[in-house]
């Protein structure tokens, strides 16, 4: 069985730290995948990671520590759909488009599902103004 996306802090993070990643990052249209299914990583320490930087075991949490300079579109599982609601109103995470689905990888039918989704709204965020 796989897992959603790596560890935001041990992973993401050290890649994020090499000097001009993270802007080179940040210039692109960015759609992150939630490491987080259920309020808790599907594996892994994420969730001590997280807890040492000061960073909830969230979805929504997550998303906050990338935030609306690094990612524009955010995968979040189904059994997550409250952090949909969080997004919306947290003015600080404003710019973020939130999509749910299931993100638990498995198999390949359902892996292949969510790197779809990801190219899809990141086809929609790059898409000029009026153009839909």
């Amino acid at each position: 069985m796989d897992h959603p996306p790596s560890n935001p802090v041990v992973s993401i993070g050290t890649i994020l730290a090499v000097p001009g990643i993270r802007a080179a990052v940040a210039a692109k249209t960015v759609v992150g995948v939630s490491p987080i299914i259920g309020g808790s990583p599907v594996r892994g320490m994420a969730d001590a990671c997280l807890a040492a930087i000061g960073v909830d075991t969230s979805a929504a949490a997550v998303a906050a520590h990338y935030g609306p300079g690094l990612i524009d579109g955010w995968l979040v599982d189904d059994q997550d759909k409250a952090t949909v609601d969080i997004l919306a109103d947290d003015p600080a995470l404003a710019g973020i488009e939130v999509r749910v689905l299931p993100l638990y990888m498995r198999d390949l039918p359902a892996t292949a599902a969510i790197a779809r989704a990801a190219l899809d709204l990141a086809f929609e965020l790059r898409e000029p103004v009026g153009e839909h």
